[in-house]
């Protein structure tokens, strides 16, 4: 099963100007489809999850449709965060522009998470 629907808040086609919305299947969060700060909202700005859609950014022509989790953060040089996930069914790892309404929390829990897992005591 994907983690995410595509469709309306009311389940219908949105018209023309409305947004649609994507419902994610891992944490039951709504949110537009509209992201501030990227062209391609691909990820649940609560939860961070993600499903395989794209070969490439916005192509929407990838054939996997797993659930693509959180696994860690990168920084480009300029500082921007980007979200890594990696797919649950074909392994795939994608690299995803942070969006300005994602979770901060969340965010912070995926950049921490490895001093969680240290190899020696912190």
């Amino acid at each position: 099963m994907s983690h995410l629907d595509l469709r309306s808040s009311d389940d219908r086609d949105p018209p023309r100007g409305r947004p649609a919305y994507l419902r994610c299947h891992h944490c039951g969060g709504e949110f537009s489809l509209d992201a501030p700060g990227t062209r391609h909202r691909n990820h649940c700005p609560w939860c961070l999850w993600s499903v395989h859609l794209d070969n490439t950014p916005g192509d929407r022509a990838a054939d996997c449709k797993g659930g693509m989790e959180p696994i860690a953060i990168s920084a480009r040089p300029d500082g921007e965060w980007l979200i890594v996930h990696r797919c649950g069914t074909c392994r795939a790892v994608h690299v995803n522009r942070v969006a300005g309404d994602d979770s901060e929390r969340e965010l912070l829990a995926l950049a921490v998470r490895p001093l969680c897992h240290a190899p020696f005591p912190i």
